[in-house]
């Protein structure tokens, strides 16, 4: 494994865990996080994700956090994976997404992830998983 591949698995233990304070200790104070590039706005700075991962966290359970593929470069990782858990009322949401990391000293400086807020919306609102997301997750497709 390479080492920016070991960090991203330390955030992904420490998420699943429900360790906010973990998953932060990997982010640089700068860090600028691209959450759905290009639909929404950047957040910047430690402070502000810790603010957005606080409202994830309330609404996500049961979280199964699965990288696929991942290639390492330089300061780069670039990861294509599925952001896979229930919400409070007991709803599957599985979104699969590309993401690129950017590191400096050890720390995650830049994050933009790739994915379809149309589709994270249509399972909040209870939508079945799709046949292409049930073919992209590796599952059977009903």
């Amino acid at each position: 494994m390479g080492r920016h591949f070991d960090t991203l698995s330390k955030v992904i233990a420490a998420w699943q865990a429900k360790d906010l304070d973990a998953v932060l200790s990997h982010l640089a104070d700068d860090i600028v996080w691209h959450y759905a590039a290009p639909g929404l706005p950047p957040i910047r700075g430690k402070a502000t994700a810790a603010k957005l991962l606080a409202r994830f966290h309330a609404d996500m359970h049961g979280i199964e956090w699965r990288i696929f593929n991942w290639s390492e470069t330089y300061d780069r990782l670039f990861i294509e994976g599925v952001d896979d858990y229930r919400t409070s009322e007991g709803r599957r949401v599985a979104v699969p997404y590309a993401g690129v990391l950017e590191f400096r000293d050890g720390l995650i400086v830049g994050w933009r992830d790739y994915v379809d807020l149309g589709v994270i919306a249509a399972q909040k609102s209870g939508e079945p998983l799709s046949a292409q997301v049930l073919e992209l997750l590796g599952e059977a497709a009903a």
